[in-house]
Order: C-alpha cells, then sequence, then structure tokens
C-alpha cells in the first residue's frame, strides 16, 4: 500500500478522507447486493453477503485485534473493538453493557432505509449479521457469544432496526 499521498494532509484533510472512505465503502457493499439481486434474485443475493460479511469480519476482527488497543477484556474489549467496526459508525450502533451483557442497537440502517425509501422492501439480513457479529467476535474474544433478538426479517420497532445481546460463555 502506498501511503504517501496522506503525508502532507493536514487533520481536517484527512477526517474528510476518511469520510469518503466510509461513505464509499457502504456505497459499494450497496450496489454489489443490489446487482447481484437484480441478476440473480434476493435469496442468492441474501446466501452471498452472508458469505461476504462472514468472511470480512473474520479478517477485520483478526486485524483490528491486532492493530489497535482495546482496552479491557471479554464485552468491554468487544465494545471497543465494535466501535471501531465499520458499520457501527455507519449506522450509528447504540452500545449498552449491563449486567444481562452487552447490547447492541440500530437506529438507523443505511441499506434497509435506502430499499425503504425506493420501494423494495427489506431484506434478509439476520443471517448475514449473526455470522457477521459471531466472526467479528470470535476473533476479539472466542468466549463472545451471540443472540439476535430481532433483525430483518422480524418485525421490528419503528426507528429501531434490529437488537443484539453479547454475553461471555460461563
Amino acid at each position: 500500500m502506498d501511503l504517501r499521498v496522506f503525508e502532507n494532509m493536514d487533520e481536517a484533510a484527512l477526517r474528510r478522507y476518511l469520510e469518503f472512505l466510509l461513505w464509499h465503502y457502504r456505497v459499494v457493499d450497496a450496489f454489489w447486493f443490489l446487482l447481484v439481486e437484480e441478476a440473480y434474485g434476493r435469496p442468492t443475493a441474501e446466501k452471498l453477503n452472508e458469505q461476504v460479511w462472514d468472511k470480512a469480519a473474520e479478517l477485520g476482527g483478526r486485524r483490528m485485534a491486532r492493530e489497535f488497543e482495546l482496552p479491557g477484556e471479554g464485552l468491554a474489549r468487544f465494545a471497543h473493538a465494535l466501535e471501531l467496526w465499520p458499520w457501527a459508525v455507519l449506522a450509528g450502533y447504540e452500545i449498552e453493557q449491563t449486567p444481562q451483557g452487552l447490547f447492541v442497537s440500530v437506529p438507523h440502517c443505511p441499506p434497509q432505509e435506502a430499499r425503504t425509501k425506493r420501494g423494495m422492501g427489506e431484506y434478509d439480513c439476520r443471517e448475514m449479521h449473526r455470522l457477521e457479529f459471531e466472526r467479528f467476535a470470535r476473533e476479539i474474544d472466542p468466549a463472545i457469544q451471540v443472540e439476535c433478538l430481532f433483525a430483518p426479517p422480524d418485525p421490528h420497532p419503528e426507528g429501531l432496526f434490529c437488537r443484539w445481546r453479547f454475553t461471555l460463555e460461563v
């Protein structure tokens, strides 16, 4: 990777570039899904999405654990890692740690909101996120267990697309 282009950028320019990268990350994710759905149907797009995010979460979690200082252990360490996960930034994950576990709520889901706005309906993302969260969590702490409380295609309250609970295996 050639990072020389960033050497003379000030903090404001680097921040704008980071915002661009996250926006572009979301655009690429959206269009590959939409084009696969158009060519091969939604079930195939959903299945491929599961496979992509399973592998992306494994590699991303492994690299994050290696490259970033993640204070704490167990669920606290996982919460720090999750705050750095691109989709947490893009969707504004709400992360809450309680005695019953770590809860992640997703009040804004850019892909689902875009589909709804265009009259396309929500796609089934529960299994994709389950695989993503399990694989990512395993790289941070193998004892973390993932439970989906609800996610599309499940019914969900307005303003909350999905909710997940993470606990430590005892």
